[in-house]
């Protein structure tokens, strides 16, 4: 790596850490960007030039999540776990990091629906749940217990709507509630959904 590079690198990680050590002790809402410019000991167009905006510094944390848990459920489907209970797993970790963590998790789903397309993409990308389904989907899929008039990609995505969905109506409307009883719930209803059911019996209900 060249020593701009990697001078780019530290500047981006010092900014980063700056920044999620703000948002955890005066919340994500009150920080502001010159207020992490000052922290990083940058200025805030350096600031500016990393993140275009402070919902950006999130998407980065929120990537950094989701690269642990690829490599979480990569193992236990190693180990032969069965994907039905590796994707059940995933949704557990999920909502109890949601739960845990929501003052900084829910700013970051609400990108996804951003109106402005170009920030919207940049949580879609930053945030590939989708993908890490499909991919714990794709065993089903070649055992045939997976329907296959749907693509992966799809069905992965689907559910990954499902979870961030479920977690912003959750912490909006019903905050009381169990997220991983929430969850679990409506996991269970769209998979009914997914899986092969066998055909009825000729003459039966």
């Amino acid at each position: 790596m060249a020593v701009r590079e990697y001078q780019k690198k530290r500047r981006r990680e010092r900014i980063f850490r700056a920044a999620m050590e703000l948002f955890r002790n005066r919340g994500f809402q009150e920080t502001t960007a010159t207020e992490i410019a000052k922290a990083a000991h940058v200025s805030r167009g350096t600031f500016f030039n990393y993140y275009p905006y402070k919902e950006a510094v999130l998407l980065d944390y929120g990537s950094q999540l989701l690269a642990g848990l690829r490599e979480e459920v990569r193992r236990l489907l190693a180990q032969g776990r069965e994907p039905v209970e590796v994707l059940h797993y995933l949704f557990r970790v999920l909502a109890e990091g949601t739960a845990r963590e929501k003052d900084l998790l829910l700013p970051m789903f609400y990108e996804l629906l951003n109106p402005d397309p170009a920030r919207a993409r940049a949580a879609f990308e930053a945030l590939p749940l989708g993908d890490l389904i499909a991919e714990i989907l794709k065993p089903l899929r070649e055992q045939g217990v997976l329907r296959q008039d749907f693509s992966l990609e799809r069905m992965g995505r689907t559910l990954a709507d499902l979870y961030f969905l479920s977690a912003l109506r959750w912490a909006a409307y019903t905050p009381g509630r169990d997220l991983a009883e929430e969850l679990e719930k409506n996991l269970r209803l769209l998979l009914e959904g997914m899986l092969v059911r066998e055909a009825p019996a000729p003459g039966g209900l």
